[in-house]
């Protein structure tokens, strides 16, 4: 991957931003900056508002009040940020005609493909796999398929969406594995999760999102130690949120 280019579209931050579809708010009067390190976690129950929180820190979805702003800049920069939904897309080309497809959509000169191809499947454990179709491969082959195609944007900043959800211990922890390997290189990765180990594994940071606010944040260390709120405590101890 090649170094940071000076214009980062961090921090992302919100301030106090809403998203509303119709009459019904998906995000409430958010104010949270998202900032380089280690992976932030958005934890919280179903409906809580982390996919829609993903879409508008992406630049998917735009705010019904309040503001984002990226590297200070009002919209999302062209390149830098990428994104992996909990049901990927495949292709209907072999695993490295999906990276290939990916790579040519960012940019990546033709003569650079064939190696950024190889380094990506390398990097996802896919290499082996190089010329089986995509829609062959099983559930975890293909959220690692779809790392590769995100990484192909050369991101700054990670998005992801439930990565392990249905998948069995293995895949989870090949995913990960992955994880840690692209935080360690830079990538400022902020996941979706539904599982709290998965959290205490990997994140720097938690973001409690319930009903569309966020309830509660910081280190990670400081929330599964002492959370600060009631409805942290709650949540960490398996009770419902309502």
């Amino acid at each position: 991957m090649r170094t940071r280019e000076s214009k980062s579209p961090l921090p992302i931050l919100f301030a106090g931003a809403d998203v509303r579809a119709r009459d019904i708010t998906l995000l409430s009067s958010i104010s949270l900056s998202i900032a380089s390190g280690p992976p932030t976690a958005l934890i919280g129950p179903n409906g809580a508002g982390k996919t829609t929180f993903l879409k508008a820190a992406m630049g998917l979805i735009a705010t019904s009040g309040g503001g984002i702003t990226w590297g200070g800049n009002a919209r999302p920069p062209p390149a830098g940020l990428a994104i992996v939904f909990q049901r990927p897309v495949m292709l209907r080309r072999s695993c490295a005609g999906n990276v290939r497809y990916a790579l040519a959509a960012a940019g990546v000169p033709t003569r650079e493909r064939e190696r950024r191809t190889t380094e990506l499947l390398s990097l996802v454990g896919l290499e082996s796999l190089a010329t089986r179709p995509a829609r062959r491969l099983s559930g975890g082959e293909q959220q690692r398929l779809a790392l590769a195609r995100a990484l192909a944007r050369d991101p700054t900043v990670l998005f992801l969406d439930e990565p392990t959800a249905s998948l069995d211990p293995g895949a989870t922890k090949a995913i990960e594995e992955i994880v840690r390997a692209v935080s360690q290189r830079g990538v400022k990765v902020v996941m979706a999760t539904h599982d709290l180990g998965e959290a205490r594994r990997l994140a720097g940071e938690i973001v409690l999102l319930h009903q569309g606010i966020v309830i509660e944040s910081g280190p990670a260390s400081a929330f599964f130690s002492e959370p600060a709120t009631d409805a942290g405590k709650r949540f960490i101890a398996g009770e419902l949120l309502t």
